[in-house]
């Protein structure tokens, strides 16, 4: 029960209400503005029954409206629309028959309704208007502002063109059934496209982000306005909240959601549940009550609100098959349709493609933590040398999880002499991590407490990796730093290793290219070379592997060429910022990285 305008008590009319007829008069997608079919029809009925009124009038659940109008008075000839309080036609939508009544007044139906009063409807014929189920949706009709005794021959008339009317407004149904049809086919196919490019896709990619981001990509809005994707701890409570929303206005509000939803989803949360049983649970018609029970926060339900929030639907993603280790939700705001099974089955596939990247990533990570740890344990500690100043920075590749080969090394002799070292062992798995470990301490057993030139340390070297024998073809440079004042005095020796760079304080930077020798660990060890410079203070000395000159789609030697001239002019720079800005330059890492610089003070 409730009151019209005026405080008078009001009796619901249930079919007003009912779903299907509300979903047949969207689909007419007609409103209060004017349209010329329908204006025509009431043009004919204010002729044929001479009448001062007549209305295609459509009923919602709380207000009628005239797509089709002539002679209505003001304001309600600008508005089109009247509420219920003011509506005849409603009882049409009821009753679901023609209502024909001489005098309105007379009838407790409607006696106390207000267009009596302000439209001054006396006299009213109505017709039903119909969709393809029968179901009435307005109707077409005839008023008077005076008593009046239709005739048999008026009420005919006025059922022919209802008939009429009813068939307009089925056509515009039909229309807009087909172009749904269509966008659904469309939608279909762009699904299907969608989840057969998905899994490479989300496989082009081993790091965890990036395949969270793709798949926001792929589904929004694709599948829905906006999408979450939960991802969980080992012990199953809600590590990481991303999502992704179709207007990019929206950018910030999703984040704060996010953001306050990864501490703020509650025991009864509908996410909470899909983590811990594994079971889909959708909504095809949701509500902010949604929001506000399984959650901890004020204000995730206003910026669920601000969001658009219609519909929703949440699928586990689950490692083997088995343990839940995320969740994809996707959400529709009320503009839009509400997901269905056909979504349901979608979002199934898409959780199940997920799961496989999410588990490749996380593995790949865990694998990349151990790998880099036990590179980095391999790695020295430099000493502190006076009148040197040092620097060295490890990067393993970018696209690959292996340990490497590349390997730096700084260590002081007994008598105060620096003796640094760098080099690189074929391969990028754990077997070359592991040579290297041994050619280091190799290097290192070879070297320390003697005072033999570099170039008979590389030959003995030869011999080690000979006699012991380490299986490995590997390339090194060995250098042996001592006081020169008022510089360095460095000699070094190079078995088939990108040549040592120096940066002088002033002037060009060039290649040590002098005196490179073959590798390390051939059948016969060749006869090794060595050469000197002295370091003037300020000059600085980089040792590196081939990862920071080489690429694929370029000669080494244009590798080199373009160090040189990213080192021009950065001699002034202090060494370890010189050492960043050299990594940062190589983005496209397809090799790991060893540096090693060395700056006579």
């Amino acid at each position: 029960m409730s009151e019209d305008g005026v405080g008078r008590a009001v009796v619901p009319i249930p079919a007003l209400t009912d779903p299907e007829r509300l979903r047949s008069l969207a689909e007419t997608r007609l409103g209060s503005a004017p349209d010329e079919a329908f204006d025509r029809f009431a043009r004919l009925v204010g002729d044929l029954l001479d009448v001062p009124v007549a209305l295609v009038s459509l009923v919602t659940a709380d207000r009628q409206f005239f797509p089709g109008a002539t002679g209505l008075p003001e304001p309600w000839a600008g508005r089109r629309e009247t509420p219920l309080s003011h509506s005849f036609c409603q009882h049409v939508v009821d009753v679901e028959v023609p209502m024909v009544l001489p005098d309105a007044r007379l009838y407790p139906r409607v006696r106390r309704n207000l267009a009596i009063e302000d439209l001054g409807v006396v006299a009213y014929a109505g017709m039903p208007l119909t969709d393809l189920d029968g179901r009435v949706l307005g109707s077409l009709c005839a008023i008077d502002s005076k008593p009046r005794a239709w005739t048999a021959e008026q009420l005919r008339t006025l059922a022919d063109l209802a008939a009429a009317c009813s068939s307009e407004l089925r056509l515009r149904i039909a229309v807009a059934g087909a172009e749904q049809a269509r966008r659904r086919a469309e939608e279909a196919h762009d699904r299907l496209a969608m989840l057969a490019g998905m899994s490479e896709l989300l496989g082009g990619t081993l790091d965890t982000a990036t395949a969270v981001d793709r798949l926001g990509q792929a589904m929004v809005p694709l599948l829905a306005d906006w999408c979450l994707i939960t991802l969980v701890d080992p012990a199953g409570r809600p590590r990481t909240v991303s999502g992704l929303h179709r207007d990019p206005d929206r950018a910030a509000d999703l984040g704060r959601f996010t953001e306050l939803l990864t501490t703020g989803l509650g025991p009864d949360s509908i996410i909470r549940s899909v983590l811990r049983t594994g079971r889909p649970v959708m909504r095809e018609a949701a509500a902010l009550a949604d929001v506000e029970q399984g959650t901890t926060h004020p204000e995730l339900a206003p910026l669920a609100e601000r969001l658009g929030f219609g519909s929703h639907l949440t699928v586990p993603i689950t490692a083997a098959g088995v343990r839940v280790v995320g969740a994809v939700t996707l959400v529709n705001g009320p503009s839009r349709r509400g997901f269905d099974e056909s979504d349901l089955r979608t979002a199934l596939d898409i959780g199940r493609r997920a799961s496989q990247a999410v588990g490749n990533s996380r593995l790949y990570g865990e694998q990349r933590h151990v790998a880099e740890v036990l590179q980095h344990s391999m790695l020295p500690t430099l000493p502190v040398v006076p009148g040197v100043e040092l620097a060295a920075r490890y990067l393993p590749a970018a696209d690959r999880v292996e340990v490497g080969g590349d390997w730096y090394d700084a260590f002081l002799q007994p008598d105060g002499e620096l003796v640094a070292a760098i080099g690189d062992v074929a391969g990028h798995d754990i077997e070359a991590a592991a040579t290297m470990g041994q050619l280091r301490n190799l290097v290192r057993g070879d070297a320390y407490g003697r005072d033999d030139p570099v170039d008979a340390l590389m030959t003995h070297l030869d011999r080690a990796i000979q006699g012991l024998p380490v299986p490995t073809v590997a390339s090194a440079v060995l250098a042996r730093v001592r006081p020169a004042a008022p510089g360095l005095l460095v000699s070094w020796c190079n078995a088939g290793h990108p040549p040592p760079l120096l940066v002088p304080a002033e002037g060009p930077v060039r290649a040590l290219e002098e005196g490179r020798g073959p590798l390390l660990g051939l059948a016969r060890p060749p006869r090794r070379t060595r050469r000197e410079l002295t370091l003037a203070p300020g000059d600085t000395l980089l040792l590196h592997t081939d990862g920071l000159i080489e690429r694929r789609d370029q000669p080494i030697d244009e590798g080199q060429a373009e160090l040189i001239a990213r080192l021009a002019g950065a001699a002034r720079l202090p060494l370890p910022t010189l050492c960043d800005r050299l990594l940062a330059a190589a983005h496209r890492r397809e090799d790991d990285i060893a540096l090693l610089a060395l700056r006579a003070r």
